[in-house]
């Protein structure tokens, strides 16, 4: 008998966090943020305190409360002196989005996370290039900790210091899975199966304890450049003969979807009949979506420039079918003196000299470590580059990067829009912000230029008329009922309920 505790993913889309039981053994599927739920009491400008551990989240329920699964200096920090064996054996991660991996960081340092090789590349730059904060997803460096440090006096006793985190990080143990191939967790037998989906790495699991035969789809579709994963995963799921099948439905209420060819073909023609500077705002994860724009860059004659985190992700992936970063331009912004560019002037011994005539190392400072690597590149661009000869770059631009518009000055610009459309209302609030950009700058916005991650109802349900399981969790959805149709094929549909 295997029971399945689903902590989120239930009456929202995202928030996957499923804990699978055996006699024995156990694992999570996922791991993920709830984005709406979290929305409910947090904001960008009221988050949750690390002083208090994850019980800002508990709280709310947005975290479980698991005995053995969280970290313990967070728990030792909190009173909860109650550090007890791991709770689970594992957690699988199907893929890196924020719904289905943010949450990692609670956990405790010797429960393994397994995933796939791209997830991993993935899950490494958002640590690495994101802001500080709950991101210790691959490593681990322990909070409220002080470290001996010796007076000056040798007759004095040792006092302590702030850890800093460069001295205590450590890596968490992490193991990366082939398609395909059985690894063991205890007394299951699993399988990862890649499918398409709007990032690379994403993958299914296929879980079998002698018992019980489980697949997990985590999150995919039919409509992207990998397509013939996700027909192989149905393939290779019928012939496991799944008992339980979980699956996501996040456009159950759609009956079909645009596909990536749609987008390539559009974006192709739009960027021939430009003259001037194109801006693009796509997922940066999205590597396929990158492909789509850099392909219609190369074939308008532009250069694709791309920010230093997209950067950072190409050169993590170099070898594994994406353009290497010597193919695309670097877009190096000002930061902090504002010292890119030339323009600046800063005051040495009360003399002001332009930053173009100072030394390198001056600039440099205005960086962080990891973006050092790429802004010294030959292959890099500025503001100037783009104002003085627009019609020669597809340049990206996200949202939290339109401050670089106030330097490019654009003229005669036109803005692709390839994200998904507000579904909440931070969103809704971002959406409006943009739209205010963009009218400033009098830059033409072109909008329609996004294909889901996920499915839309009738592939949905066919996938799971061809596996054939005995039942169904509909997980993921906003619209579990709509999976009733699949009762007249014999087909159990079970409705996930919070634990």
């Amino acid at each position: 008998m295997v029971q399945i505790d689903f902590h989120g993913g239930v009456d929202e889309i995202g928030g996957n966090k499923i804990h699978v039981k055996g006699k024995e053994n156990s694992f999570f599927l996922d791991f993920g943020k709830s984005f709406n739920k979290e929305g409910d009491y947090f904001s960008e400008f009221l988050q949750p305190r690390k002083l208090n551990g994850i019980m800002d989240l508990v709280e709310f329920g947005l975290l479980p409360s698991v005995k053995g699964l969280y970290r313990e200096d967070y728990l030792r920090h909190c009173g909860l002196n109650h550090y007890e064996k791991p709770a689970t054996d594992g957690i699988l991660i199907s893929h890196a989005h924020l719904d289905h991996m943010g949450y990692l960081h609670h956990i405790r340092d010797d429960i393994p996370f397994i995933m796939s090789q791209e997830t991993y590349l993935i899950i490494k730059a958002l640590e690495e290039t994101g802001v500080a904060g709950f991101n210790n997803y691959l490593s681990y460096k322990t909070d409220f900790l002080y470290m001996a440090k010796a007076r000056l006096s040798k007759n004095s006793n040792t006092t302590h210091k702030k850890a800093n985190a460069r001295d205590i990080k450590k890596n968490r143990p992490i193991e990366i899975v082939e398609p395909y191939k059985d690894f063991s967790i205890g007394e299951f037998t699993l399988q990862s199966a890649p499918v398409d989906h709007s990032l690379p790495g994403a993958t299914a699991f296929l879980a079998d304890n002698g018992e019980e035969a489980l697949v997990y789809t985590g999150d995919f579709r039919f409509h992207g450049k990998r397509a013939e994963e996700t027909r192989k995963f149905i393939k290779k799921a019928k012939k496991f003969s799944p008992t339980t099948l979980i699956t996501e439905g996040t456009r159950i209420d759609r009956d079909k979807n645009t596909t990536e060819e749609d987008i390539e073909q559009r974006a192709h023609e739009l960027s021939l009949s430009h003259q001037g500077l194109i801006i693009v705002n796509y997922p940066i994860r999205d590597l396929d979506r990158f492909l789509t724009f850099y392909e219609a860059a190369q074939n308008s004659d532009r250069t694709m420039v791309v920010n230093t985190k997209q950067a950072y992700l190409l050169n993590e992936f170099a070898g594994k079918g994406y353009p290497e970063i010597d193919d695309v331009a670097v877009y190096v912004p000002r930061r902090t003196w504002g010292l890119m560019g030339g323009q600046s002037q800063v005051c040495f011994d009360e003399e002001w000299v332009k930053s173009s005539e100072i030394d390198s190392e001056y600039i440099l400072g205005d960086y962080k470590g990891w973006e050092k690597d790429y802004i010294s590149w030959e292959n890099n661009v500025n503001y100037r580059d783009l104002q003085e000869n627009p019609e020669d770059y597809m340049f990206q631009c996200d949202y939290f990067e339109f401050k670089e518009l106030i330097d490019i000055k654009p003229e005669n610009a036109i803005y692709i829009k390839s994200k998904t459309e507000p579904f909440n209302d931070e969103m809704e609030i971002d959406g409006r912000r943009e739209k205010n950009w963009l009218k400033h700058f009098n830059i033409e916005v072109h909008t329609g230029f996004h294909a889901s991650g996920h499915a839309c109802a009738p592939e949905i349900l066919e996938m799971i008329r061809e596996i054939g399981p005995e039942s169904v969790y509909p997980i993921h959805t906003r619209d579990a009922r709509a999976f009733n149709v699949l009762k007249d094929d014999g087909i159990e549909v079970k409705y996930a309920r919070l634990k």
